[in-house]
């Protein structure tokens, strides 16, 4: 029989639809197929609910509990009286710390992987002599915190430079405890070690993939777009701050140095859950704002050219690896292009300011030839590299399973 493994994931892991469900979707399956997967998480999204079933696939059991962000925010302020970081009681249910501790002494589980580090509020006081704790932070959370007080005014940059120094105070805490914590490449790894040091020969990078097979531009259906084009496309969960700021700059900084020269030019901002200061950038000329699509897939595959402007960033961008592996051409900040084992020139353009990134973004509309073969390129190296049964193959060296007899 397969021995059993509890994974703690803050969202739920289903549909791998977003960046952080991607990641903890893939290691969920690839674990599932050694382990019996016990898996307490959270929805945050009322639409998420009729994928609970779904789960059994490959959970052995799980307990999934609702998180209202309205309320749940509310609740976060506790840390401001208790002096922990306000991440923390955002995340607490009581119902889950029961449910683990249940989970632990039922099963005699020695095998536990946590998905973020608000998730390691739920470990058990100790842990068995013998058993495997694997801490996968992805990014260094506390550092985005930090970027964010960077470009606030007080009293929120106060708050968040408050939650900066608590929540790397609970990571340190957290990989002290942990047989290795991981993180979502090299850049990130390096970062935590010299935050942490105390923990640093614990830290290792471990990065995302594509489902290469998914993300196949010859099995794309047809194009969603409809005006004359060309068509520019930014891809991601448009109520997360770091994507927000992204296409706001772009369509302030970028889009009016390209319209002159494109007129029929159009930005399409595709991502679920827009926020206001999204919504009103659709009022624009040439800026579209599509919401929620059933698949991101077409509008990727049949925009002339995909964008990446972050200016806020932390791990691997999942929207740059998806349109490379859809052969599409990328023009990427160098913030956003962190992480990603690619050369700027020959597998995606890196642009750093508004007239650089206007400049690229014509290069290639003007020359749809070397377009082409920049996204050709693309494809091949994240074949080659980023795949998930590649990306995911270190984690067997603490997760080796048992006899893989169901």
């Amino acid at each position: 029989m397969k021995p059993p493994l509890l994974f703690l994931s803050h969202r739920i892991p289903y549909p791998p639809n977003k960046g952080d469900k991607i990641r903890s979707f893939h290691l969920l399956e690839r674990l599932s197929r050694r382990y019996r997967v016990f898996l307490a998480t959270f929805v945050d999204d009322p639409a998420d609910w009729r994928q609970v079933p779904e789960l059994e696939r490959w959970c052995e059991a799980y307990l999934v509990r609702p998180l209202r962000p309205a309320w749940a925010k509310l609740a976060s302020l506790r840390g401001l009286l208790t002096g922990e970081a306000l991440t923390l009681p955002y995340y607490r249910d009581a119902k889950v710390a029961a449910w683990v501790q249940e989970r632990m002494r039922e099963q005699g589980i020695r095998h536990l992987l946590v998905y973020s580090s608000a998730m390691a509020q739920y470990l058990p006081d100790s842990l068995p002599d013998d058993g495997i704790l694997v801490l996968d932070l992805v990014d260094v959370d506390s550092d985005k915190w930090r970027q964010y007080a960077e470009r606030l005014h007080w009293p929120m940059s106060w708050i968040y430079r408050r939650e900066a120094a608590r929540l790397l105070d609970f990571e340190r805490h957290a990989s002290a405890r942990s047989t290795a914590t991981l993180l979502v490449s090299e850049e990130e790894a390096a970062l935590f070690r010299s935050l942490a040091p105390e923990v640093a020969e614990k830290v290792h990078p471990l990065r995302n993939g594509v489902d290469v097979e998914r993300f196949d531009p010859s099995h794309v259906p047809s194009s969603p777009y409809r005006g004359p084009g060309p068509h520019l496309v930014f891809t991601g969960a448009m109520d997360y701050w770091p994507n927000v700021d992204a296409v706001t700059w772009f369509a302030d900084q970028v889009l009016p140095r390209l319209r002159p020269q494109f007129p029929g030019l159009e930005f399409y901002i595709v991502g679920s859950r827009p926020v206001e200061a999204v919504r009103v950038l659709g009022q624009r000329e040439g800026v579209v704002v599509t919401g929620s699509v059933a698949e991101i897939q077409p509008w990727i595959a049949h925009a002339e050219v995909a964008v990446a402007p972050m200016r806020i960033a932390r791990g691997i961008q999942n929207k740059v690896l998806e349109a490379m592996a859809l052969a599409r051409p990328v023009v990427v900040s160098p913030m956003g292009a962190e992480g990603i084992h690619a050369r700027p020139g020959e597998h995606f353009l890196v642009a750093g300011d508004g007239a650089t990134f206007a400049r690229s973004v014509a290069h290639l509309l003007r020359h749809p030839d070397e377009a082409e073969a920049l996204g050709r390129a693309a494809r091949e190296r994240v074949v080659a590299e980023y795949s998930w049964d590649r990306t995911l193959a270190p984690l067997d060296r603490w997760f080796p399973g048992g006899t893989g007899v169901a």
